[in-house]
């Protein structure tokens, strides 16, 4: 189960596929053109963050999916939520019959915008045979 809102996201590929809330449908349109300086910006990193942690099965003739979710450590307070963003991301591809095989991480070492250091997990799934 996802709590991403419905929506026209980047399915992996750079096609806009249509997330229903709970899976991706066969709509699917071509990107929009991009938004211009720092807003731009920070739209297409959220997008891609959004859209990273999304389920999707393997492109045909493939075994593995890549995945990419951005975590971000609060600035005040404790309880993250990456724990659990990691969590959903995992059971969401085991549901399409994939398992973790690697996950690794990267973190810019900065604050960034709004406070607090940003981490980029990469998983890696493989196909259940």
């Amino acid at each position: 189960m996802s709590d991403t809102a419905a929506g026209w996201y980047d399915d992996g590929s750079g096609t806009m596929r249509w997330w229903d809330g709970t899976a991706w449908t066969e709509r699917t349109q071509p990107p929009p053109p991009p938004q211009p300086g720092l807003g731009g910006f920070i739209a297409q990193a959220q997008a891609d963050a959004v859209a990273g942690a999304q389920p999707r099965p393997a492109q045909a003739g493939m075994s593995y999916v890549v995945l990419q979710v951005v975590l971000k450590e609060k600035f005040f307070g404790s309880g993250s939520g990456n724990l659990t963003e990691l969590e959903r991301a995992i059971n969401a591809q085991a549901s399409l019959g994939y398992r973790l095989h690697t996950i690794t991480t990267a973190s810019s070492g900065s604050t960034g915008f709004g406070g607090g250091d940003r981490i980029q997990a990469t998983l890696v799934f493989e196909k259940l045979v």
